[in-house]
């Protein structure tokens, strides 16, 4: 009996858990954002709607998703394995002082003044970079300083984005 027959033998089995939990998230992400999106207006693409991009982009994701699920019956692979916190909480962490810091807030006695991109983008980066076990803190900080600079550029001149950039040193 030939290779071939002896896999379509054993009929539809999971052969990837680690390409089926992958594709069952990226269907349930794609759940939640057209769940959170559901009172977005679409619009028509004459005139597209502020729900048209989360939308698209939901069905592309549970369509991807979709592919990946059908593909962990058809293809061997990796078997689901234990991923590191680490990367999850730094990841995570750095997102949240970014959006902390960038425009300051208030709750209770604590306060924390707007501090603009010059100091968030930097913060963002570093943060973010000790997910990395393998992490060169000098490397890092060259790519904070290069990532902040295109990021200014980029969002507060040439796409004009009322971000601000240095309100305690420079005002803007």
């Amino acid at each position: 009996m030939s290779l071939n027959k002896i896999e379509a033998a054993r009929g539809w089995r999971i052969r990837s858990t680690q390409d089926l939990a992958a594709g069952l998230f990226m269907i349930a992400l794609a759940g939640l954002a057209l769940f959170l999106s559901r009172d977005l207006a679409t619009g028509t693409l004459r005139q597209i709607g502020p729900g048209m991009l989360p939308k698209a982009f939901a069905w592309i994701c549970a369509g991807l998703g979709a592919l990946l699920a059908f593909n962990s019956l058809r293809y061997n692979g990796e078997k689901l394995a234990g991923w590191s916190w680490r990367g999850v909480l730094f990841v995570l962490g750095a997102a949240v002082v970014f959006g902390l810091t960038i425009r300051g807030f208030e709750i209770g006695p604590l306060k924390v003044p707007q501090l603009g991109m010059l100091v968030s983008g930097p913060l963002v980066v570093l943060i973010s970079g000790l997910a990395a076990e393998d992490v060169r803190l000098k490397e890092l900080v060259i790519f904070a300083i290069a990532m902040t600079t295109g990021c200014a550029l980029l969002f507060k001149y040439a796409l004009g984005l009322p971000i601000p950039l240095a309100p305690w040193l420079l005002g803007i």
